[in-house]
């Protein structure tokens, strides 16, 4: 680190005396003065730079210098990044305009060879329609990227063409990443191999620029952001100069429309560019509120291009209508909403300089609040929209009469002329106007803006007659209670009715947006409920008539769902559904039974009851229907379903308006106590249902603002709705003005949160996808609908028949009738059960790839016995590495499906016939490549290894798809098929791993590693591309994982340069080690970013392991050239490698976790530190053991026990230090870690110290002393591990439980060692000391084996077997000490039992977790490797005793206890032996070490045949041969080459060279 600093030094200041120089030579004297300011803040950071370095050059092993050197390292950067900034800025973004250039020209590339592949006659019809909307995609986006290069280099300084270079860059990524995706997914349906090479090559080479792509425009992003604001408003400023040339246009006729607009298109476009631009307004205050600029002008730069999209749709708007005055309305409309954001970007600029200003905020929101009203205004002006506008002022105009109560008399018709019958009459015949004029409403929803504006208006006039009639009939009332009922009534059909215009006027701007269809369903049967519920309690008629009436006007609503249900209409699975119509059919069946007997019985309260029961089952049928009719059409694999947003804008508006509601129930000046608590829960339970939403958004996005705005916004709600619970408690204590004061103005910020997360959460961006149904799907739809809609007419006609029967029940034409009505009516639901049962979602598509599977199978079958006869003849045409590449690409794309196919066929019916087609057109084409491999196979074994594994995985799937077809992704049914299909995923998994794992030997020993780089390319885009849920663990969990898999790749990289010069044919396994070594650091990183204390280290880890990925990437593919030409000179294969590896992105990437995490870094540093420690004192131990341990001098145990004993207590300190740390910041819990190994060190070297001044004459006593120590040094590695597991985690959980466990042991280990200190030199002690601290060694030993956690590794039963024998010697002498007494023979007995049972719990647990150990035989040995330590736990305490009170009696006892181990050891043995199973032999049988020696003598003289094979004379001049001088050796090779005859002279001669 000191070297690189030197380096920077001199390289900085060569720097500074450049800059000078340009300074001195500039004429302009204020580029001058900036040239000199620069030079000086370069001098200062490089001063500080040197300081460090020498600080850390003086104090190598201070981690406090060294991160003092990392400070001004950085420091120095960033001030060598703003003296050379425009250089550096010119430079990144001509980077970037070559990346733009070439992802482009690929993209391009791509998309040819996807519409060549897809005209080929045998191209599949597999994956080729996601394909194409791939592509669709990315064409619209490649303009845009190849605009912003050519105004980046026509304008190259200026700001605004830079920006939006980046800004086409980074949109361009998301698309290209998912054709690169959707096109390798193709390439093994393509039958055409020139088209699938073709598309496979563009693909990998859209792929690369993609990675470059992504780099330069961070790098770009980096350098440019600070100007992203000042972009903006020149490009709103811009687009209003464009607004005024159109607006002068169509003054003067000559507004023309674009090619391609349609007013439906145009509409469309207004609306949803609206709500991106609300949406960016919102994230905008909320980056200028926090004082983040950087995130901010990005979100001024998303303001400014929903705005430029804004400005073309009204552009369109206008374009396309004919009346003058509208078009003025629209663009003025435009205009003034691109004036007023200009407005609001000036005055963010402002604001985000002074972010704690509250005048400037203040300002900054009144802008805000006159943008988003001139956005409406602009929606607005939308023809069709002014209309609903219209009748929504209608419908608040003549709701005015019902607002108070106080004043409902007046407000009613003075003196009512008609009779009580007239007013009835009256309020039934609008009551029909209205509910007919709502379903109108709704159709016109779906159709022109003419229909819209009709529609709306005649709505308008009916809801005002309907309310005069209502007050009419209100005037009728008898008393004021019933008048305040009837217009409590009228208001609720007053607030359902504006609802409904909403919806229908939503969903006419945006008919694609998802639920709006259900939402506007709702809305209309909420009219139609409102009006039922005040026509039954105003009219009086006979009864059962209101019910019949109420009941036809609820079918004629719901009678919509079934006209094109393309829509989801509620939350209901395909067997929800059929058993929601299972249900409705019996209730409906029981209340037609009910309607013809009370109708003949003239029962006619019941004969109502039975009407309004019939009318709920056949609403709730149809509904069922519905969504049942949708989920058949979307689950046909020609069908794209549809996509889940990031958030449902709707809960957010919903969530809205209510605690609107309950906000403004608060601040009335009368509301009670009941109301104030009923207010709080509804404020309460949707804030919380809000918060909760952005944080599942927030985990779910990959896009970093919106993560940020999900994240503050949650942190805006919960606050403000906090600080409004405290004035409700105030409130609710005592109901005073004051108090009532402080609690409406608590809720004035919770609203402005509220609305601004709404508003954000609007961006279309992150609604859902709707689904697209395609032909196939309607046809399959058809049958469910037709049999719906039969039921509903006859059940509306039996209701109609049943209305008259209950007047006139002798009429028998109207009961026969009635009759065919109700025989129609079952007649149609039995044909909907047997539709739905039939067309269950996915039967069809699993049985078809059943079929398909099961001739794959006979397919390879056919192989197999071709290969087993040699009759298997090589597939021409096509290479080996071609077939492999198919092979792995299949193979991929089918792992990727697997858990899919499971979740589908647990609970999603719907996606079981898209998963189960995907999975199984993959089948085929791997089938085909894996018998064109075999065939190129030389190898018989390899080949039947292939076909064997291709046929496992295809049996596996096989077996998938039967039990995914039983469950059918009915969750009732898959709860009984749960466990075979979790076994069937579990099969299948290991077989595409295993198949994996061939092919990538394979490929890797004969230097093919595309799929190897692929692998590389998608671990790195997979850190971009998808969002991830909560992270299962903690960042710490994250941190030493990916710590650990850096540290291995970096000995892979090493190894590898190692080997380019030495044996490059080894260098294929470890780059396949590598591929996967770096696979499973992304796969970590992608969590630990999430994990990460902020946004800004989770974001820098992700940086630092993608450039850890291309230099991954660079390295295997220059690995597998080398390999290929391994037959060059070394010098040439040093070239090959002879570029920086990546061992430096390794240590960028450590650098980055470190500053994650700076303390638990610290504590991996410290644990592998102690480890060494520990490491050094087992070397330490024997040298005592042999007796070479000396002492320096006449020094005495005496002269070092002080220092041991302070040092000790020094050390118990340090370790309360890191404990106490463990919840505290990360900068102390790394000064406490570091503390803690600098203390561990010193110790262990004092008691070497005081070891050694024992002498060797007493080996013994030295081993205990360093036993004890490392005791200690084992517990604190323990503490450490611990500490870092429970850094910032609560009291509760078990790593903080594991953690006081740890320091309990730490005390214990440290108190032992003072004991054993103080009675090193008393002898009639120290063995008895020594003794008491085995047996504690012992147990803690004891804890880890019993201990759930597996084993680190796994051993063979022979090392098992080899370390119990160590337990009967030190049995034996346990004994011996038991009987003498002696303290030198407990010493030599403690030490020897110490290492026996820990050597063999650890080799009984390795042994036992081994993979071929079946759990019973492995339960078996962990059970009596836990009887013997606990038995021999027993003599040693006996012993003990003994020792302390000598007596024959308890000599005579131990024999007892030594066989109680005895017959542990032999049932260990016998374990052991089950563990080998029946082929074990006894390792020590001599017959058996001469059969292994003469194998090793075989292999041996085996390979050197093989090397002498492959020698060759070298090229020389032609010469006479030289005499021949025969060698002993010749003829010991001669014969291990063969005959005689086999071997030429030259060859001979050769050899006597070569010998």
């Amino acid at each position: 680190m000191v070297r690189q600093a030197r380096i920077l030094a001199q390289a900085t200041s060569d720097l500074v005396n450049a800059i000078k120089a340009d300074a001195e030579g500039e004429s302009d004297l204020e580029n001058s003065r900036k040239l000199l300011s620069a030079a000086k803040i370069l001098a200062d950071a490089t001063a500080k730079m040197v300081e460090a370095a020498k600080g850390a050059a003086a104090y190598p092993d201070s981690e406090e210098q060294q991160q003092r050197l990392r400070e001004a390292a950085e420091g120095l950067r960033m001030a060598t990044n703003a003296a050379a900034q425009n250089a550096i800025k010119k430079k990144l973004v001509q980077r970037l305009e070559h990346a733009a250039k070439q992802a482009a020209a690929s993209a391009t590339q791509t998309i040819a060879a996807a519409q060549h592949a897809a005209s080929t006659p045998k191209a599949s019809a597999g994956p080729q329609p996601l394909l194409a909307q791939s592509c669709k995609a990315v064409a619209e986006q490649i303009p845009l990227l190849v605009q912003g290069v050519r105004g980046s280099q026509a304008q190259p300084d200026s700001p605004s063409t830079q920006l939006a270079l980046i800004a086409a860059s980074q949109s361009f990524l998301q698309p290209g990443g998912k054709m690169v995706a959707a096109a390798k997914a193709s390439v093994p349906t393509i039958q055409d191999q020139a088209s699938a090479m073709q598309l496979s090559q563009c693909a990998k080479n859209l792929g690369t620029a993609l990675a470059e792509l992504r780099t330069a425009a961070q790098k770009a992003q980096e350098a440019c952001g600070p100007l992203e604001m000042d972009s903006a408003l020149s490009l709103v400023q811009n687009l209003e100069k464009d607004l005024q040339e159109v607006k002068a246009a169509a003054r003067d006729g000559k507004l023309k429309p674009l090619p391609g607009e349609t007013m439906e298109k145009c509409a469309q476009d207004l609306g949803n560019s609206t709500k991106a631009v609300s949406s960016a307004i919102a994230q905008l205050l909320g980056e200028v509120a926090q004082g983040n600029e950087n995130y901010a002008g990005i979100a001024a730069r998303d303001v400014a291009g929903g705005l430029r999209s804004l400005a073309q749709a009204a552009r369109g708007v206008a374009a396309l209508t004919s009346d003058p005055a509208v078009q003025a309305i629209v663009l003025d409309t435009a205009s003034d909403v691109l004036d007023k954001a200009s407005s609001l970007i000036e005055e963010a600029k402002k604001a985000a300089g002074h972010p704690g200003d509250p005048e400037s905020q203040q300002r900054l929101a009144q802008v805000a609040k006159a943008v988003t009203q001139a956005l409406n205004r602009c929606v607005s002006c939308l023809p069709g929209q002014r209309d609903v506008d219209n009748a929504l002022r209608a419908v608040g105009d003549a709701s005015k009469r019902l607002l108070s109560d106080s004043n409902a008399r007046p407000l009613l018709p003075p003196s009512c002329t008609g009779t009580f019958q007239e007013a009835q009459s009256r309020l039934n015949e609008a009551a029909a106007g209205l509910n007919q004029a709502a379903t109108e409403l709704v159709q016109a929803s779906r159709g022109t803006p003419q229909d819209l504006a009709r529609a709306s208006g005649r709505f308008g006039q009916d809801f005002s007659t309907f309310l005069e009639a209502g007050v009419e009939m209100a005037g009728q009332a008898p008393s004021q209670e019933d008048r305040a009922q009837v217009v409590s009534n009228l208001k609720g059909i007053s607030m359902s009715s504006s609802k409904l215009l909403l919806a229908a006027k939503a969903l006419s701007t945006d008919p694609a947006a998802p639920n709006l269809k259900s939402q506007l369903a709702a809305a209309a049967r909420a009219v139609t409920d409102s009006i039922n519920q005040l026509i039954t309690m105003c009219t009086q008629q006979a009864p059962g008539q209101k019910e019949c009436d109420n009941a036809l006007r609820e079918l004629e609503t719901v009678r919509e769902l079934l006209e094109n249900p393309v829509q989801p209409i509620n939350d209901m699975s395909y067997f929800g559904c059929l058993d929601s119509v299972m249900e409705n059919s019996k209730v409906l069946g029981e209340a037609m039974t009910g309607i013809s007997q009370n109708a003949k019985n003239g029962n006619l309260p019941e004969f109502g009851e039975a009407i309004s029961t019939a009318s709920k089952a056949l609403c709730g049928f149809t509904e069922a229907a519905a969504q049942a009719a949708y989920l058949v059409g979307v689950s046909d694999p020609n069908s794209q379903a549809g996509q889940q947003g990031l958030v449902e804008p709707t809960q957010f508006a919903r969530a809205n308006q209510a605690i609107q509601m309950a906000c403004h129930s608060l601040g009335e000046p009368g509301c009670t106590q009941a109301q104030v608590l009923s207010a709080a829960t509804i404020v309460a339970k949707h804030t919380s249902a809000l918060c909760n939403s952005c944080r599942l958004a927030s985990a779910r996005t990959a896009n970093p603002t919106a993560k940020r705005q999900f994240v503050q916004s949650a942190k805006e709600v919960a606050n403000s709705t906090a600080n409004l619970v405290k004035t409700i408690k105030a409130l609710d204590g005592a109901f005073t003005e004051e108090n009532r004061a402080q609690c409406r103005a608590a809720t004035a910020p919770l609203l402005e949160a509220v609305d601004n997360l709404s508003a954000f959460a609007s961006n279309p961006e992150f609604s859902s996808i709707p689904a697209q149904i395609s032909p196939e799907g309607r046809a399959a739809m058809e049958p469910i609908v037709i049999s719906a809609k039969t039921m509903l007419e006859s059940a509306g006609g039996l209701i109609q028949t049943a209305r008259a029967l209950a007047v006139n029940p002798r009429d028998p034409p109207s009961w026969s009738v009635l009759a065919g009505h109700s025989r129609t009516v079952s007649d149609s639901i039995k044909k909907l059960i047997t539709s739905m049962r039939d067309k269950a979602p996915g039967q069809l598509e699993c049985e078809a790839a059943i079929a398909g599977l099961n001739s794959c199978l006979r397919d390879l079958d056919q192989a197999s016995l071709a290969a087993v006869s040699q009759q298997l003849a090589p597939r021409e045409g096509i290479s080996q590495e071609a077939l492999h590449t198919q092979m792995l690409t299949a193979v991929q794309e089918i792992s990727h499906l697997i858990e899919p196919l499971a979740n589908a066929a647990r609970a999603e019916a719907s996606q079981l016939g898209h998963k189960v087609s995907q999975m199984a057109q993959y089948f085929e084409p791997l089938t085909l490549a894996a018998v064109g491999a075999a065939s190129k196979t030389l190898s018989h074994p390899q080949q039947m290894a292939l076909l064997d594994q291709t046929k496992t995985l295809a049996e596996s799937a096989l077996q998938l798809l039967y039990t995914a077809k039983e469950a059918g992704g009915n969750p009732k049914q898959a709860a009984h098929t749960q466990e075979a299909l979790e076994e069937a995923v579990q099969m299948m998994t290991e077989a595409v791993e295993d198949l994996t794992t061939t092919l990538n030997e394979a490929a890797s020993a004969a230097g093919v590693v595309g799929g190897m780089v692929d692998s590389i390319t998608q671990a790195i885009n997979q850190l971009d591309e998808g969002p991830m849920g909560e992270p299962e663990g903690s960042f710490v969990d994250y941190q030493t994982t990916m710590v650990r898999t850096a540290k291995a790749i970096a000995v892979t990289v090493q190894e590898m340069v190692t080997k380019s010069n030495t044996s490059p044919e080894e260098l294929g396994p470890l780059a396949n080690q590598l591929t996967s070594d770096y696979g499973r650091l992304a796969s970590e990183a992608k969590p630990a970013a999430v994990a990460a204390e902020n946004e800004e280290i989770g974001s820098h880890i992700k940086h630092r392991v993608q450039e850890l990925g291309h230099g991954c990437a660079a390295l295997v593919t220059k690995a597998g050239a080398l390999q290929c030409k391994c037959a060059r000179r070394v010098s040439e294969k040093v070239t090959i490698l002879g570029h920086p590896p990546p061992a430096l992105s390794v240590s960028h990437v450590l650098a980055a976790l470190q500053a994650g995490n700076r303390g638990t870094q610290a504590c991996i540093t410290a644990a592998s530190a102690v480890s060494g420690i520990i490491a050094d004192l087992d070397t330490t131990i024997m040298f005592a053991t042999a007796g070479t341990l000396n002492r320096e001098g006449t020094e005495t145990f005496a002269d070092h026990r002080e220092g041991i004993l302070k040092t000790a207590k020094v050390l118990v300190e340090d370790t309360k230090v890191l404990v106490q740390n463990a919840a505290g910041s990360q900068e102390k819990l790394a000064q406490a870690a570091q503390s803690s190994v600098a203390t561990i060190t010193r110790l262990a070297d004092v008691v070497k110290l005081g070891a050694a001044s024992l002498g060797a004459e007493d080996p013994e006593t030295q081993v205990v002393l360093i036993n004890a120590v490392k005791d200690v040094a084992k517990a604190l590695g323990d503490l450490i591990s611990a500490t870092k597991a429970a850094a910032g985690k609560v009291g509760d959980d078990p790593a903080v439980w594991q953690l006081k466990n740890s320091a309990k042991v730490m005390v214990t280990n440290v108190t032992s060692l003072l004991k054993t200190v103080k009675a090193v030199e008393d002898e009639a002690t120290k063995g008895t000391r020594a003794l008491e601290a085995t047996t504690e060694h012992i147990r803690q030993e004891l804890a880890v084996f019993c201990s759930p956690e597996p084993p680190a590794k796994t051993s063979t039963p022979e090392d098992f077997i080899r370390m119990t024998k160590g337990i009967t010697m030190a049995t034996a002498k346990a004994v011996a000490a038991g009987n003498s007494c002696r303290q030198e023979d407990v010493i030599a007995t403690a030490n020897l039992s110490r290492r026996a049972i820990a050597d063999m719990l650890r080799a009984c647990k390795e042994a036992a977790y081994h993979p071929e150990v079946a759990p019973d035989v492995r339960l078996r040995a962990l059970h009596y490797g836990r009887e013997c330590a606990n038995g021999y736990l027993e003599l040693l305490d006996h012993v003990l005793l003994t020792l302390q009170k000598p007596s024959p009696e308890l000599k005579q006892q131990l024999t007892g206890h030594s066989k109680r181990v005895a017959g542990s050891v032999t049932e260990l043995i016998q374990a052991a032996e089950a563990m080998k199973g029946t082929e074990w032999v006894d390792p020590e049988d001599p017959t058996v070490i001469a059969e292994n020696e003469l194998l090793g003598a075989a292999a041996a003289i085996e390979a050197a045949a093989k090397k002498l094979e492959q020698l060759k004379p070298r090229a020389k001049p032609k010469v006479s041969p030289a005499p021949f001088l025969f060698h002993p050796h010749h003829g010991r090779c001669l014969h291990a080459l063969g005959p005689p005859k086999c071997l030429p002279l030259p060859r001979v001669l050769t050899l006597q060279k070569y010998y």
